[in-house]
């Protein structure tokens, strides 16, 4: 199950891969759901002010969809880098993305203490390998 916090994250991340309004199937392939159900949600999240949404334009995010799917979008950052850094987990990704719906703030600030967040998170993340650019720089500075 997707929560409204994932399903911002992943329109956000599609808006800026696009430059421009998420599609609502790119919505769904984001978070492998089906198009009804990302259109479901995508409704939820329009009654509750977070996104527009214009049918065959696609989905723009509000000033507070935006400040949401940042927010997520860094806890996010700072599951996976928790569970490679300090916990070293192989399959980080995979575990982050079945965390993330299920940690609140408090325990992802709490485990931010601990990394060491580096201050332009999330702006830090790679949407298109979907993962924290911060990782990949350093996996690529030990090689």
């Amino acid at each position: 199950m997707n929560t409204a916090n994932q399903y911002l994250k992943a329109i956000y991340l599609v808006q800026e891969q696009e430059d421009g309004p998420a599609s609502t199937g790119d919505v769904a392939d984001m978070l492998e759901v089906s198009p009804a159900s990302a259109n479901e949600m995508i409704g939820k999240l329009e009654d509750q002010g977070l996104l527009e949404h214009e049918k065959y334009k696609g989905v723009d995010l509000t000033d507070e969809g935006i400040h949401r799917a940042r927010e997520a979008l860094q806890n996010y950052c700072i599951i996976e880098r928790f569970l490679l850094e300090v916990l070293e987990v192989e399959e980080f990704r995979g575990e982050a993305k079945q965390l993330e719906g299920v940690i609140d703030e408090t325990v992802a600030e709490r485990l931010d203490t601990i990394i060491d967040r580096e201050p332009q998170c999330p702006d830090c993340f790679d949407a298109e390998d979907d993962v924290c650019g911060l990782i990949e720089l350093e996996a690529e500075a030990s090689d």
